[in-house]
């Protein structure tokens, strides 16, 4: 159940074996490594050093440890940027991103994907049957460090071949672009350029285009990967570790290649970032992360993951590459790994074993110090693989309430967002945190998702919405919630002919006539008794409907026709909290306002809960039998229970 991320080639040869050891006696079970080992393995062209690899391996399985080995391919080594410099990306600006630190490639390399093809081939057969090897992570990370989209010239040809197979002829593209817009059109798919370093805003419809387009080079690299592995390691698993927060390649589809899905957990990292990306100033989770952002990633990946997900890098110390970096505060790692569980996670893997005292990530800190000496994390991995021997995970089961999560849908509000401040993953995490602070778990799922046996369903924003989808929600049986700007695009980024939200409204019988960017403006929304102060977005609707909430002008903010609700400004968690507390009601839903700071989550009989504060809390459960804490929540402790009748 526990793991961690291993570096063999940053060690004296004499302290892996006695780490291997340490590892067992710590309670590791799994250890990743390999990912970032090309020039150890092949430190010049075509002469290959095997045996420290070898070695390695052996080791492991002779210590009982079960190893994750990465495919090399996000560093090519300095001989093959040397031999091949075209396989270096380019960036927005028109920069060649030079060799010196990682990630340095472009997907759309036809030099690349046979070097990468050559390499994870010979590393395929080499230890794809190892017994000590059981799994396989794919490269490192896609797309981190801005690499999602290169605008290199093997981009744009590859681009201008996607094009014309997506739209066969020429004028097909002009008329679904809307280039008889300031003169764009084009005479063959030939002339079509990369949409970067325009005078002004380029075509949205060409930039979600390229941004689909990146999406899918990614994900055909990947699989090239994957069925190397496929053939000559048969009966392991293969996975890729995601990132946090990320949204720039659609991980729905590139893990249909996969067996399940990972990701990289840096709370106190993905915190400072989204806070700073928000424009907030103050971060009260600094030591101890968002109480929703780590557990929506452990959702949307278990989603991503066709329900198996594992966490593959677990913060364990301060890192090195957020805008701050503070240490956890004591008994965090231990809550971290906790939660990851609790959301259905089947191993959580540190990162990394023992801080390096050299290069990039020399500030990130790891279960030991550089002088192998523990560092606080070590006692908590090493408590929660004690508590661990005592608990028997049950499997996950289908959460009451769904929430759906689309990549196009970050994708057409990074493009036109329509002022500053509006980002599709702040909303979503309101109506993500709405949710948990009413004690209601949660399963992230796309839009073509089964509904079947949700309570009801959230879209905090879905701007595309394909037939599919709206056939989905018509079969759905339960309430359903969507927020602004759903169904406010075609596929082609045009305003639909009938207005937004377009083809929904066959279900939602309202049009969106204009929408406002609030800035600093406040608005006020009178719902009942009740007031609520909102901003950051309105729409102005025109419908038969009868609002339920309104404006102060009296226009309408929320409507609701049969089993369907669209709320037409930005929500705040208030507003969300009140409306999914009637929903849940009227679903026959036990909802339960949890303290300030707590969190819980079941998975299966057991439920967790968790406190993200740095006082004491007295839980609001009586009369349960207590596994691990009490009712007495201590700062950032963590309880569980079994549910009453529960073997």
């Amino acid at each position: 159940m526990l793991g961690v991320c291993y570096y063999p080639e940053h060690w004296k040869r004499e302290m892996v074996r006695e780490d291997f050891r340490k590892m067992k006696e710590l309670g590791i079970q799994y250890v990743r490594m390999g990912e970032f080992a090309w020039s150890r393995i092949e430190p010049s062209p075509g002469k290959f050093d095997w045996e420290w690899l070898d070695e390695v391996l052996d080791w492991a399985y002779e210590e009982g440890l079960k190893v994750i080995l990465g495919t090399p391919t996000a560093t090519p080594p300095k001989w093959l940027v040397d031999r091949h410099p075209e396989i270096l990306p380019v960036d927005s600006e028109g920069r060649v991103k030079k060799f010196g630190s990682r990630r340095h490639y472009c997907f759309s390399s036809p030099v690349y994907r046979e070097e990468a093809r050559r390499i994870v081939t010979l590393v395929a057969k080499r230890y794809g049957k190892h017994p000590a090897v059981v799994g396989w992570q794919t490269d490192n990370e896609y797309g981190c460090h801005d690499t999602t989209r290169c605008y290199c010239e093997r981009c744009k040809k590859a681009f201008q071949r996607w094009l014309e197979v997506k739209y066969d002829d020429i004028e097909s593209l002009n008329k679904s672009w809307g280039t008889v817009f300031w003169s764009q059109e084009y005479g063959s798919f030939d002339e079509i350029e990369l949409p970067n370093l325009t005078v002004a805003d380029p075509n949205p419809a060409h930039v979600l285009d390229f941004f689909r387009f990146s999406s899918d080079q990614i994900r055909s690299f990947n699989r090239m990967q994957v069925e190397i592995i496929r053939e000559h390691s048969p009966g392991r698993f293969i996975t890729h570790n995601f990132m946090g927060g990320f949204t720039e390649f659609d991980h729905y589809a590139l893990s249909q290649d996969l067996d399940f899905a990972s990701w990289d957990n840096y709370p106190l990292g993905h915190t400072a970032v989204f806070l700073k990306m928000m424009g907030e100033r103050e971060n009260p989770f600094a030591r101890v992360g968002h109480p929703d952002f780590a557990a929506f990633c452990h959702d949307l990946y278990r989603g991503v993951g066709k329900g198996r997900f594992w966490v593959m890098e677990q913060q364990v110390g301060p890192v090195n590459w957020a805008p701050y970096n503070p240490c956890p505060a004591d008994g965090v790692v231990r809550l971290w790994t906790w939660e990851a569980f609790a959301h259905g996670a089947e191993v959580v893997t540190y990162f990394r074993w023992r801080q390096v005292p050299f290069a990039q990530e020399q500030m990130h800190s790891g279960i030991l110090w550089p002088d192998s000496s523990p560092t606080p994390g070590y006692h908590e991995v090493k408590r929660v693989a004690e508590e661990l021997k005592r608990i028997e995970l049950p499997s996950t089961r289908r959460s009451p309430v769904a929430l759906i999560f689309d990549y196009e849908a970050a994708w057409v509000f990074s493009i036109q967002p329509h002022g500053e401040g509006i980002h599709y993953l702040d909303l979503v995490i309101r109506f993500y945190t709405a949710l948990r602070r009413l004690g209601i778990d949660v399963d992230v799922v796309p839009p073509i998702a089964s509904l079947h046996g949700y309570k009801f369903v959230v879209v905090p924003s879905l701007p595309i919405v394909r037939k599919e989808y709206l056939d989905n929600f018509e079969e759905y049986e339960g309430f359903m919630v969507f927020g602004p700007r759903t169904g406010s695009k075609t596929e082609h980024f045009q305003i639909p002919p009938e207005l937004p939200p377009g083809i929904l409204q066959s279900i939602l019988p309202l049009k969106v006539t204009h929408v406002e960017s609030l800035g600093p403006i406040r608005e006020t929304v009178l719902w009942g008794d009740k007031e609520y102060h909102v901003g950051v977005w309105k729409e102005w609707i025109r419908s038969s409907l009868e609002p339920i909430a309104r404006f102060p002008d009296g226009r309408g903010a929320l409507f609701r026709n049969r089993k369907y609700f669209y709320i037409a400004f930005w929500p705040t968690e208030e507003f969300l909290m009140d409306l999914f507390e009637q929903l849940a009601d009227e679903a026959g839903l036990k909802t339960n306002r949890l303290p300030e700071g707590v969190r819980v989550r079941k998975r299966g009989d057991l439920t967790f809960a968790f406190n993200y504060t740095d006082r004491k809390v007295t839980l609001p459960f009586d009369g349960v039998n207590f596994l691990i804490g009490g009712r007495e929540l201590e700062p950032y402790g963590v309880s569980i229970w079994r549910e009453p009748g529960g073997s």
